[in-house]
């Protein structure tokens, strides 16, 4: 699946590697299950089988996954016809009688004056209201009568009435209410689309990182000017001082810090030197950067991104469906009582003209627009916000769930540990600095290609250590190396070493052996001449974030196990690091997903989150799979999330967004459906009595306050700090 993360930080092939020279008890991870890929995805699409919006309720979703209320229109043909139909209107207001003798003053009278206000009124029908006569026939086509239908209802009911009344039938016509209400219409739609499309147009800003043309590097330090599209992999190309990155790549050469605050969430910029991976899109900063291509284009990441949030945006949710429904069932509610309206008004006595207003009035005020508006407003929001934190939201189903999640099961390698061997412990003999121990075994490996050597270089890097240059280094196959550092005979090797050397260690090097060797940790030692100057525990290092997210999870009430395949010495002493009491060690790819479906039987919502190909299957069967992003392309697709950023912690992020969407959803439905509650009656004239009546415009006027409420309501999740 290419339209995912894309590999945003690539997995190091020696996850898998066992070491030979320690006595490394960690090497059962078990990386095959490649035979699960597709089998993952066919559980992922069938796990919310039957949830889909149809059939729920005899096939009358209110809008069908392939029905869309706006379908080809815009923000712009709105408010154009908005600012046409409110300019039309006036004549009509200057020229209705009505309206002079209510404030007393005189319209300028001359031949055919009194037409203009059916005039306007038509044409003001006629312009403003086609869109909505276009989009009840629509829904009444799919038979999902909604809030087009309701609208069209209205407008049409009050201009086929006056022109009776035109044509000499007895009544009052309702042109200036007729104009009123349409343009009052096209501004609470102009509002609703600006909303949804600022929503949704916030995210499609990030295309706008990403330049059109790139400095592509050629023989020497020439360059070339060429189009994105023309960058194939392996084109080299030149990032300036303050220019964003055009691709996706691998740093060959140059020293920058990069802004990737807007793709992974990262506030701090990070450091990137020759063998970092760079994102399309970010930021470079004071260092000019020689990046080699790996993807380009609509293969990078950012585009990925993009296409999985438009996913997200377009899936269903179960709140969804039943703002549908409610949508649906209320449209009907309102046809039903506009019909008793006029039936009871004309039974009471009252002329038609104030029965027909009353009518139309109840269609207008009743149009479930907030409804239609609640969710997907929210659903919009959200997951732009989530894709700014770094969260990528595939499935809005689990975006819903997260909230109701009692149990998250981590897999070990390589989401809460790094995938990558490290010295996490040093002992060293009386007089020696660990520090100097670690420089010295750096040293002593730096030539050599053995994952040991790897852990100790990198261990160094990260601590800041100036690490020496070697002589006379050797190979010792099946041992370790020796070399001539600073002067000084060095040799580095595990414990088959010390005995082809006869050397034996003090008491408390012997001691931290027996620890590291039953935490299941390799042992290196560093020996000068024949004395054991220190010796190294090598296994994957835990994430330093690991110790937070257990935390956070914990302080939320959330059971936390760890899923993993290694040995049971290894999975507890990194359990017990990180305060994880629910351990799974031992399990093979075939037996994860059986692992999650026992969490589940005693109806536990149960999220998996991981990384590998073994993965995929438990992360298909939990309620929420969450794929870490530097993950294979098959966890990815087979994850309701994925965490752009290899930080555990984002799952607590996550499970924050997922309470506060909800809470906006709750709060925006009841608002939505509470208000015609009282509306519906209101307008039907049940105060009549007290002298309390709505004009259909006073009706269209309410019901645009409604969705302008809903819409402000949703656009406050924007506060959310994740």
């Amino acid at each position: 699946m290419r339209e995912a993360v894309l590999n945003l930080r690539k997995t190091h092939s020696h996850k898998d590697s066992d070491d030979s020279r320690g006595e490394d008890q960690s090497g059962k991870h078990d990386r095959s299950g490649h035979d699960h890929a597709s089998a993952a995805k066919e559980k992922k699409e069938d796990k919310h089988h039957g949830h889909n919006g149809h059939g729920e309720h005899g096939g009358h979703d209110a809008h069908d996954d392939g029905h869309d209320k706006h379908a080809g229109h815009d923000v712009a043909m709105f408010r154009t016809r908005f600012w046409v139909c409110l300019i039309l209107s006036i004549p009509a207001l200057i020229w209705e009688p009505m309206l002079q003798e209510w404030f007393g003053y005189r319209a300028p009278v001359f031949p055919g004056a009194g037409m203009i206000p059916a005039v306007f009124g038509t044409i003001v029908f006629i312009y403003g209201g086609w869109i909505f006569l276009k989009g009840a026939f629509h829904e009444l086509s799919d038979r999902l009568p909604g809030m087009m239908t309701l609208i069209a209802l209205a407008i049409s009911v009050a201009f086929f009435y006056s022109v009776a009344v035109l044509s000499g039938f007895e009544g009052q016509p309702l042109w200036w209410e007729l104009a009123t209400l349409v343009t009052i219409m096209l501004l609470g739609h102009w509002i609703e689309m600006r909303s949804i499309f600022q929503a949704k147009g916030a995210l499609k800003e990030l295309a706008k990182l990403l330049p059109d043309t790139a400095e592509r590097l050629l023989d020497g330090d020439r360059t070339e000017e060429v189009p994105i599209e023309e960058l194939r992999e392996g084109d080299l190309v030149m990032v300036r001082p303050g220019a964003n990155i055009p691709v996706d790549g691998i740093v060959q050469d140059g020293k920058s810090a990069v802004n990737e605050a807007l793709i992974t969430g990262e506030s701090k910029p990070v450091k990137k030197t020759a063998g970092d991976h760079v994102i399309a899109g970010t930021a470079n900063g004071e260092g000019s950067l020689r990046v080699e291509v790996s993807e380009a284009g609509e293969e990078t990441a950012l585009a990925g991104i993009m296409r999985m949030v438009e996913e997200a945006q377009g899936s269903r949710s179960r709140s969804q469906d039943l703002a549908d429904r409610a949508a649906y069932y209320l449209a009907l509610v309102a046809i039903g009582s506009a019909g008793l309206t006029i039936a009871g008004w004309l039974a009471f006595g009252a002329s038609l003209d104030f029965s027909i207003t009353r009518m139309v009035t109840v269609l207008v005020i009743a149009c479930p627009h907030a409804l239609g508006l609640a969710i997907p407003l929210v659903i919009a929001i959200s997951t732009t916000l989530g894709a700014h934190g770094g969260l990528l939201v595939r499935d809005r189903r689990g975006l819903e769930q997260a909230r109701n999640l009692q149990v998250i099961v981590f897999d070990k390698t390589g989401t809460l540990t790094l995938g990558e061997h490290r010295v996490i412990d040093v002992v060293t003999a009386e007089g020696v600095d660990a520090d100097e121990a670690l420089r010295l075994a750096a040293a002593a490996e730096h030539d050599s290609e053995h994952p040991i050597a790897g852990a100790l270089s990198e261990s160094a890097r990260e601590s800041e250590l100036q690490v020496p240059g070697a002589e006379d280094f050797h190979a010792i196959p099946g041992h370790g190396v020796e070399a001539r550092v600073e002067g000084r005979d060095l040799k580095v090797g595990g414990p088959a070493l010390l005995k082809k050397f006869s050397i034996d260690p003090p008491d408390d090097i012997r001691d931290a052996v027996k620890r590291f060797s039953d935490e299941g940790q390799a042992v290196v030692y560093l020996i000068e001449g024949d004395r054991v100057r220190g010796v190294f525990a090598i296994a994957d290092a835990i994430r330093p974030e690991s110790v937070d997210a257990v935390r956070d999870l914990q302080k939320e009430n959330m059971t936390v196990a760890m899923l993993t395949g290694d040995s049971r010495a290894v999975a507890e002493a990194v359990a017990k690091k990180l305060g994880i009491d629910t351990v799974f060690a031992e399990v093979l790819p075939d037996d994860k997903a059986y692992k999650i479906k026992e969490l589940q039987r005693d109806g536990r919502r149960v999220a998996m989150v991981g990384d590998g190909v073994n993965d995929a299957p438990a992360l298909a069967t939990a309620d929420i799979g969450i794929a870490i992003g530097a993950g294979t392309d098959v966890a990815v697709e087979a994850g309701d999330v994925v965490l752009v950023r290899n930080d555990p912690r984002d799952v607590a992020r996550f499970i924050k967004l997922s309470r506060a969407t909800y809470r906006k959803m709750i709060q925006n439905l009841w608002w939505a459906a509470g208000y015609n509650i009282v509306a519906i009656p209101l307008a039907a004239g049940v105060l009549a009595w007290a002298g309390i009546l709505l004009a259909p415009a006073v009706g269209a006027i309410l019901m645009s306050a409604s969705t302008v409420i809903v819409a402000i309501n949703a656009q406050l999740l924007r506060r959310l700090e994740l």
